[in-house]
C-alpha cells in the first residue's frame, strides 16, 4: 500500500548549508574476525567514522587520528583528504602487506569512533571494448552527450537466452548476423507485396521492397505514394543489426543485445504490410496461435516494430498487443517520423506498447520525429542530412533491385531508434526474466536521463541510458520503483534572482535509513532548464546535487527521476528540494515532486 502525504511550499531560502554526500550505511562494529581480506599491497585506507565523532567533520582531528593509529600500529600513516562520502582516505606512507595492513586496520577497528575501514581497492574495467570495425561509428551507444550508454551495461546483460522478433521486411543473410538469427516466419499474405510467388510460409526472407514512383496509387491529395523511385530498403536486416549483431568478431558493428536471438517476421514488402498480416505476427511472434501456421518453437522475449501508418489504433492490433503482453512480451513500436504529434500515428498510438522518439546526435528531439504525450521514451535515431557519421550504423545489402552483397549503411528515423529500446529491453530480460512488460517500461523510463538538447512537443522520460536501468555507473537495479511514495503538488515559484527556494515533503512512518537508491522525481516548469541548480537536502541538512546549471542547455523542463545514495541518512523527517535559478531572464515553477522509499 502506498503512503501518501503531502508537503508543504517553503518560503525563499538564504544561503544554502555546505554540499555533500551522504555517508554509507551504518552497520554493526566491525572486528578482526570481520576484515575483509586485502587482494594484494594496500598504499590506503578508507575511515568511515559515526557522524558524533570529530574527525567525521574535522581534517586536523581525523590527520591527528591516523598519526596516532599509525603509531600504535607501527607504521606512518597520513590523512590524505576528505572523500565525497564524508570517509577519511589514509595513506599508509608505503605499500603494505596483508598482515600489517590488517594490523593498521584492527588499530582503526578497535576505535568505537569507527564506522568502518576498508582497502582502497583497485578495480578494472570487466567489459572489454569492441573490436568491430565500425564500432567508432557507433557514437549512439557510447558517445558520452547522447549515447545510450550501452557499453555500462555489458557487465550486466548481453542479451544471451532471450528472443527479440523484428517485425519488418524480413531478414536478407549477412554474416554480423548470422549466428543469432533463429527460424521466423513470413507472414505477407498478397503475392505481389511478398515477391517471392506465394503466401505465408517458414522463410522470412527479404526479397526487396523498391518501387516506383506511384506504384502504390495515390494520397488524399492525389499524390503519388511513392513520390519518387524508391530503392531496396533491407530495412529488417539493419534494425536487426542494431539490436543483435554479433560483436567482437573483428567485423562490423556492435548490437546491443549481441548475444541475443533474432527472430525475423516479414510483413513489409512492395508497398507496405497490411493490419491483418501485422496482427497474424504479433500472435505468432509472442507465442499465441494463428489458424494454419505452425506453432512457434521460440516465442519472443520482445517485439520490435519500426513500423506504422497514420489513423487510431486498430482494434485487432490493440487486442493483438495485449495478448502479446499478457503472454510477458514486450512491444516496442516507433513514434513515426512525420514531425507531428505522435497521437495520430498507429501503432504508436496503441495501448501497452513502449514508444519510441528519435534523437540527434546532439540530444535533440531529431527533426522529423514524432512527438508527444504518448511517448514513452527517446533513444537515438540519427540525423543523416548533413553527414551520414550522425546516422545510425547497420548491417545491409548493397543490392538496389535485386540481391546484392552484405554491407554496412548509415540509416535515420524512429525506426533506428527503436531497435534501441528492443535491444534495452533485451538486456533488461537476461538480468531480471521475472520482469513484466510494465516492469520493463517502467525501469526504463525511470532511469532515463534529460534530454540533453531540445525538444518541443514531448519526448517522453528523456534520453534512454542503459547502464543506469541496468544498474551500471552508479544507476540503479532494473526494477520499477516500490514503497512508499510522498508527493508534494504545491507550486512554488522561482524567481530568477539567483535566490534558493525549497518545497519539502514530511516523511513519516518510515523507520530506519534511507535506501541507497532514493528516487526523487521531479516536474519543474522553466523555459529555459540550463538556469537551474536542483538539489535535495536530507533532514540532516546535507545537500547532495540532483543536476547542475548548464548555460548551453536551452531546452524547457525538467521532468525526471534522479537517483540518490541516502543510506546514511534517517528516512524520517523533513526533505526540501532546493532549485536555483541562477540566471536573469525567465522565471518558472516546482509543479510536483516526490520521494519514493
Amino acid at each position: 500500500m502506498l503512503a501518501v502525504v503531502p508537503g508543504t511550499a517553503d518560503a525563499v531560502e538564504g544561503s544554502a548549508p555546505g554540499a555533500g554526500a551522504p555517508l554509507p550505511a551504518a552497520g554493526a562494529p566491525q572486528t578482526d574476525a570481520a576484515a575483509p581480506a586485502t587482494e594484494g599491497p594496500v598504499e590506503r585506507l578508507i575511515v568511515g567514522y559515526k557522524s558524533k565523532a570529530t574527525e567525521a567533520k574535522s581534517n586536523d582531528a581525523a590527520a591527528k587520528d591516523a598519526e596516532a593509529k599509525g603509531k600504535k600500529a607501527g607504521e606512518t600513516l597520513a590523512f590524505e583528504r576528505r572523500l565525497g562520502t564524508g570517509a577519511a582516505l589514509v595513506d599508509l606512507g608505503a605499500e603494505l602487506d596483508k598482515k600489517d595492513a590488517a594490523d593498521v586496520m584492527a588499530a582503526f577497528r578497535a576505535d568505537s569512533d569507527v564506522e568502518y575501514v576498508v582497502p582502497d581497492r583497485r578495480v578494472y574495467a570487466t567489459a572489454v571494448e569492441p573490436n568491430d570495425t565500425y564500432y567508432n561509428r557507433q557514437w549512439d551507444l557510447f558517445e558520452a552527450v547522447a549515447g545510450m550508454n550501452v557499453p555500462g551495461a555489458w557487465d550486466k546483460a548481453t542479451g544471451e537466452g532471450v528472443k527479440v522478433a523484428v517485425i519488418d521486411t524480413g531478414y536478407v543473410a549477412h554474416s554480423d548476423l548470422a549466428a543469432n538469427v533463429i527460424a521466423g516466419y513470413d507472414f505477407i499474405s498478397d503475392t505481389r507485396m511478398s515477391r517471392d510467388g506465394d503466401g505465408p510460409d517458414s522463410n522470412p526472407a527479404d526479397t526487396g521492397d523498391w518501387m516506383n514512383m506511384g506504384d502504390c496509387g495515390v494520397d488524399e491529395f492525389g499524390r503519388p505514394v511513392p513520390d519518387s523511385d524508391r530503392n531496396n530498403s533491407w530495412h529488417g536486416t539493419h534494425v536487426a543489426g542494431t539490436i543483435g549483431a554479433t560483436t567482437g568478431n573483428g567485423k562490423g558493428i556492435a548490437g546491443i543485445a549481441h548475444k541475443a536471438s533474432i527472430q525475423p517476421v516479414r510483413v513489409l514488402g512492395w508497398c507496405g504490410g497490411t493490419d491483418a498480416d501485422i496482427i497474424n505476427a504479433i500472435t505468432w511472434a509472442s507465442g499465441g496461435s494463428v489458424q494454419g501456421v505452425p506453432a512457434n518453437p521460440n516465442p519472443a522475449d520482445v517485439i520490435n516494430m519500426s513500423l506504422g501508418g497514420g489513423g487510431a489504433c486498430n482494434p485487432g492490433t490493440q487486442s493483438a498487443i495485449n495478448g502479446a503482453v499478457s503472454r510477458g512480451t514486450t512491444v516496442v513500436v516507433a513514434a513515426g517520423n512525420s514531425n507531428r504529434n505522435a497521437s495520430g500515428f498507429q501503432p504508436a498510438n496503441c495501448n501497452n506498447v513502449i514508444t519510441v522518439a528519435a534523437s540527434d546526435r546532439q540530444g535533440n528531439r531529431a527533426a522529423y520525429s514524432n512527438y508527444g504525450s504518448i511517448i514513452d521514451v527517446t533513444a537515438p535515431g540519427g540525423e543523416t542530412a548533413l553527414d551520414p557519421a550522425n546516422g545510425i550504423w547497420s548491417t545491409l545489402n548493397t543490392g538496389i533491385r535485386s540481391l546484392g552483397g552484405e554491407t554496412y549503411a548509415a540509416y535515420n528515423g524512429t525506426s533506428m531508434a527503436t531497435p534501441h529500446i528492443a535491444g534495452l529491453a533485451a538486456l533488461m530480460n537476461q538480468a531480471s526474466p521475472s520482469m513484466t512488460p510494465a516492469q520493463i517500461e517502467s525501469a526504463i523510463k525511470t532511469n532515463a536521463r534529460t534530454l540533453p538538447g531540445t525538444c518541443s512537443g514531448g519526448c517522453g522520460a528523456g534520453l534512454a541510458d542503459a547502464a543506469r536501468t541496468l544498474g551500471a555507473s552508479g544507476g540503479t537495479d532494473p526494477q520499477p520503483p516500490t514503497g512508499s511514495v510522498f508527493t508534494n503538488t504545491a507550486n512554488v515559484t522561482i524567481p530568477d534572482t539567483n535566490t534558493p527556494v525549497t518545497s519539502s515533503l514530511a516523511v513519516t512512518g518510515i523507520s530506519g535509513n534511507a535506501p541507497t537508491a532514493l528516487k526523487v522525481a521531479v516536474d519543474i516548469k522553466h523555459p529555459y532548464r540550463g538556469d537551474l541548480r536542483i538539489e535535495l537536502v536530507a533532514p540532516n541538512g546535507v545537500a547532495t546535487q540532483l543536476k547542475a546549471t548548464s548555460p548551453s542547455d536551452s531546452a524547457a523542463d525538467v521532468i525526471t527521476t534522479y537517483t540518490v545514495n541516502a543510506s546514511s541518512t534517517a528516512a524520517g523527517g523533513t526533505w526540501k528540494l532546493r532549485v536555483t535559478d541562477v540566471y536573469s531572464g525567465d522565471t518558472g515553477y516546482i509543479d510536483s515532486w516526490s520521494l519514493t522509499f
